[in-house]
């Protein structure tokens, strides 16, 4: 099996004031002299905990150990919180971090959380072989940090994405439609009982399937699967080992790149 670092990000110029933990899974067959494959998780702990519904480190390693997915570092970053701030005042970061429409997140991935995984690993230079995962308003995260930085970001898994809450609206129905087709391979996960799911309006199963349709029309190449739960990562977990293989699946994903 892996192992995992894990790192303490104290403060941030991109959120100041923010604290988080970030965890770096590198799995066995990791070998220095051999740049691997990146997959970052919003919600980090969710994912990697080894007693979660995820255990996105295990899933790394037995993908990995069976050769369905190159060698993969997981990446897992916790929203950010501010110290001394009670719940009631705002302590938590997650939804102004993972709902906005701009590119602070993937640009606070670049400059703030990268630079600390290549002090651990080698990583491939090669867009096609990062990839970035989340659910619920992780979700729209990672769509929105590939869809603004694609020379950086080209495969993206969005479970239960929260497009209805994104401040202003889910753009993506629209822009997808009107927007130079970019290289990105996207695995979108949604659920038939999924938040306000028979509501007119801020109903998430609509506005996943309303992107999920921008993307069909405009020949991006995705993947929907639509399930019957609710507003759970279960699914998403169960999910998980079959996104990782769709992303990475051909296009010389196996060979080493520098």
């Amino acid at each position: 099996m892996g192992k995992t670092v894990e790192i303490c990000l104290d403060d941030s110029a991109v959120y100041p004031g923010t604290s988080r933990k970030i965890w770096i899974h590198i799995p066995a067959a990791y070998d220095p002299a051999k740049p691997a494959a990146l997959s970052i998780f919003q919600d980090g702990w969710w994912y990697l905990d080894p007693a979660g519904e995820v255990r996105a480190g295990m899933v790394l390693d037995n993908l990995v150990q069976h050769g369905e997915i190159p060698v993969t570092i997981g990446v897992f970053v916790d929203p950010g919180v501010f110290d001394g701030v009670n719940e009631s005042e705002g302590r938590r970061n997650r939804n102004r971090e993972y709902d906005a429409f701009d590119d602070r997140y993937a640009t606070f991935l670049l400059d703030e959380v990268i630079p600390h995984v290549r002090r651990h690993v080698s990583i491939s230079s090669d867009p096609d072989w990062w990839a970035i995962c989340g659910g619920s308003s992780g979700g729209n995260c990672a769509f929105t940090a590939a869809w603004l930085r694609p020379g950086r970001f080209r495969r993206v898994i969005c479970f239960l994405s929260s497009f209805a809450q994104m401040p202003g609206g889910n753009p993506y129905p629209r822009l997808i439609p009107h927007s130079s087709r970019k290289p990105l391979r996207i695995f979108m996960q949604a659920g038939h009982r999924d938040l306000r799911w028979n509501e007119s309006e801020r109903n998430w199963l609509a506005e996943n399937l309303r992107t999920a349709a921008a993307l069909a029309e405009s020949s991006y190449d995705f993947r929907l699967v639509l399930g019957d739960g609710g507003h759970s990562l279960n699914h998403g977990g169960v999910l998980l080992p079959d996104a990782l293989r769709w992303l990475f699946r051909g296009d010389g994903a196996m060979r080493p790149h520098g």
